[in-house]
């Protein structure tokens, strides 16, 4: 018989799956599969797992795929995605302590709960905290960076270690510790003391404003393009003549120019080709080259 490649890894106490559908656990319900999924059942599953693997072995980490794009040909090596064991959220004083694996927006309601003021941006931003870490994620005004504290990581040797503001190295839209061999598995935010039902208001207006204003409904996957300096994308995509611009089953979205949307069976292929015509458009018009926000990842 053939080894199939999960047989040669170490042991774990989560779940190993091989060629794992990966198209129904990301917003774009686009593109390939893992070649291995693991979901760890902890912190500690995850760590000796990392230690122990074939040094040649890739890893890869996604969590709810809602800034994320799987090539059609899926994602080489292990992928991954934590499970709801990294997803405990506790409060304390004005600080909150999440795992990676924990909705943004849940965190988001649970500051509000504890009268913590701060995180209400968090209900805007979709995806899990190990996400908005990488991404340095916002929206109306506030990024991570704004509340965080430290984080907690398991570096490619398999060590448990912790980074202050500092060590993270945020950025607009990034944070250059992400680049590292680092998988995220909790954070500390900070906020300030309010009264509960102040802080939900806030939230709900910010819920409203989005729900208005963008296409949360779809198959999408967020912001498809950084802001460049000094202008805004969804303006230069609009002005290119992108609006509702479409390829395939890929479409620039009608409601919010800066997100791309599945509008059935798109590829990736499709989706990506079409980001990459808004780019080559906006270039023809204004001589601007814009970003990928985005997280584009596998093999076409």
């Amino acid at each position: 018989m053939m080894t199939r490649p999960c047989d040669m890894l170490p042991p774990v106490r989560g779940s190993l799956a091989h060629d794992a559908p990966l198209k129904d656990l990301v917003w774009f319900r686009a593109g390939g599969p893992a070649e291995i999924l693991f979901r760890p059942a902890d912190v500690d599953d995850l760590a000796s797992f990392i230690a122990a693997r074939p040094a040649d072995l890739r890893i890869s980490v996604i969590g709810v795929g809602s800034n994320l794009l799987v090539r059609d040909g899926g994602i080489p090596g292990v992928v991954v995605r934590l499970s709801s064991a990294f997803g405990k959220i506790q409060t304390d004083g004005v600080r909150v302590r999440a795992g990676a694996a924990a909705l943004d927006g849940a965190v988001a309601r649970a500051a509000a709960d504890a009268g913590i003021a701060g995180l209400e941006f968090l209900r805007g931003v979709p995806g899990t905290i190990g996400g908005a870490l990488r991404m340095n994620a916002g929206c109306y005004g506030r990024e991570v960076k704004d509340v965080f504290v430290e984080a907690v990581a398991i570096d490619g040797k398999g060590n448990k270690i912790s980074l202050s503001s500092a060590d993270m190295g945020f950025e607009y839209r990034k944070a250059r510790a992400a680049g590292e061999d680092l998988i995220f598995v909790e954070a500390v935010f900070e906020g300030t003391h309010d009264e509960p039902a102040a802080i939900r208001a806030r939230m709900d207006e910010l819920s409203a404003n989005r729900e208005a204003s963008q296409p949360i409904k779809s198959k999408t996957g967020g912001s498809t393009f950084k802001n460049p300096s000094g202008h805004k994308a969804w303006q230069l995509i609009d002005e290119a003549g992108c609006r509702g611009l479409m390829m395939g089953s890929a479409q620039v979205s009608e409601k919010h120019t800066n997100f791309l949307i599945n509008t059935g069976d798109a590829s990736a292929a499709e989706l990506e080709a079409l980001g990459e015509e808004v780019r080559r458009r906006v270039k023809e018009k204004s001589g601007i080259i814009l970003e990928w926000e985005i997280k584009r990842v596998g093999v076409a």
